[in-house]
C-alpha cells in the first residue's frame, strides 16, 4: 500500500466513524429546554467538536491499523471478491502477489 492509499483509507474511515459518532451522547438545545431565540430545537446545547475529534481520531487509527495489516499482509487479495469469475483465471504472476 502506498502512502497516498494509507492517507485516502484513513481519511475516509475517519470521516465514516465521526458521522457515526455524531449523534452518540448528543444533548440538545429542546432537551435541555434552552432553545436559543433563531435556533432549532434540535441544535447541539454544548458541542465540543475538539473533543469528539479526539475520539474519532483514537478510534479510526485503530481501525485504520487493522485493515491496513490485513490489506499489506495479502490475507485477503481483490481475487478473492472475484465471485462470479469475472477475473478470468488467475496466471502465475498473480499467485506471488
Amino acid at each position: 500500500m502506498g502512502i497516498t492509499s494509507a492517507i485516502v483509507l484513513f481519511s475516509v474511515i475517519w470521516f465514516l466513524v465521526l458521522f457515526i459518532t455524531l449523534p452518540i451522547r448528543l444533548e440538545t438545545q429542546g432537551d435541555r429546554g434552552e432553545v436559543e431565540p433563531g435556533t432549532h430545537a434540535g441544535a447541539p446545547a454544548d458541542f465540543s467538536f475538539k473533543r469528539k475529534a479526539k475520539l474519532v481520531t483514537a478510534i479510526t487509527v485503530v481501525i485504520w491499523a487493522v485493515l491496513a495489516g490485513v490489506i499489506t499482509s495479502g490475507a485477503i487479495k481483490v481475487r478473492d471478491f472475484d465471485w462470479f469469475h469475472r477475473m478470468g483465471p488467475a496466471t502465475s504472476q498473480d499467485a506471488g502477489k
